[in-house]
């Protein structure tokens, strides 16, 4: 995973704007980043897909009290809760944001406009967001913050010393080199987390994204849709390699959802606190 997750930005930012602790045209505004266009399209809403500012004052309006984020992929329903509809299509779309206290989830779907053959940075991207029911449940095996700090520590110390051995891609100065070129990008103008954050958090999703990066990296993806496995010649190479890394990306989509969920469940645990 070369790229932020949007699902993050969106339980992020949406999390700093409900606490009002950022402005409603900063928040949106960090959400978009460097796509064209983000709408949401509300349940009973016949005027069509709104805009962000709109869509989470009217969430906050139904009893919204936080954002959390999904990373699911086929095998591993990380931070769903149900039902069967929701999780297929976020399992499609590998991520998605699930709004606690209005039993509504949002998942994105990303659609590139712009000539196939020109140059990339005329591709314009928008995002519409679906929402859809979602079960009132603890979503699947998402970690604290101090779970995934550890996890993370064991899983680059394994993650390199595989990889080493595996002499795969992924592991030398080609990878150094990516990995750099990946921090550039993603820490040019942004803020890694909202405000509201603990240090903690930000600690965990920095060193996620770092592992998910070398993961990306050592399955030769680039970044892109594809992975076509960097340097292995053979199929038992690829095998090889999908083993070792297979833990290892579980560990990183675990610890940023831990990351990007942690102001939202520290609220919740306030309110539990403060019910007893």
């Amino acid at each position: 995973m070369l790229t932020e997750p949007r699902s993050g930005r969106l339980a992020a930012w949406g999390n700093a704007l409900l606490a009002g602790l950022v402005a409603p045209d900063e928040a949106a505004e960090r959400i978009v980043a460097e796509d064209a266009r983000h709408r949401v399209a509300l349940p009973g809403d016949d005027g069509g897909p709104v805009g962000l500012t709109l869509a989470l004052g009217k969430l906050r309006s139904l009893g919204a009290t936080g954002l959390r984020v999904a990373l699911p992929v086929p095998g591993h329903p990380l931070g769903l809760s149900g039902p069967p509809e929701f999780n297929a299509r976020a399992m499609e779309a590998e991520e998605a944001v699930l709004v606690h206290g209005t039993a509504l989830g949002l998942v994105p779907e990303v659609h590139a406009a712009g000539p196939a053959d020109g140059d990339p940075e005329d591709v314009h991207t928008e995002v519409r967001w679906e929402c859809l029911p979602v079960r009132e449940a603890p979503p699947a095996d998402v970690p604290s913050l101090a779970e995934a700090e550890r996890e993370l520590a064991e899983a680059m110390r394994e993650a390199t010393e595989v990889l080493t051995r595996l002499d795969v891609a992924g592991s030398g100065p080609v990878a150094d080199a990516a990995l750099e070129a990946y921090r550039a990008r993603m820490e040019a103008g942004r803020q890694l987390l909202a405000p509201g954050y603990p240090p903690r958090a930000v600690r965990v999703l920095e060193l996620g994204q770092r592992v998910a990066a070398l993961v990306s990296i050592a399955y030769g993806d680039g970044g892109g849709d594809g992975r076509e496995h960097g340097g292995a010649v053979s199929a038992a190479e690829m095998a090889s390699r999908a083993e070792a890394l297979r833990p290892v990306e579980r560990t990183a989509r675990r610890a940023q959802v831990a990351a990007y969920n942690a102001y939202a469940e520290e609220l919740e645990r306030r309110r539990e606190g403060g019910r007893a």
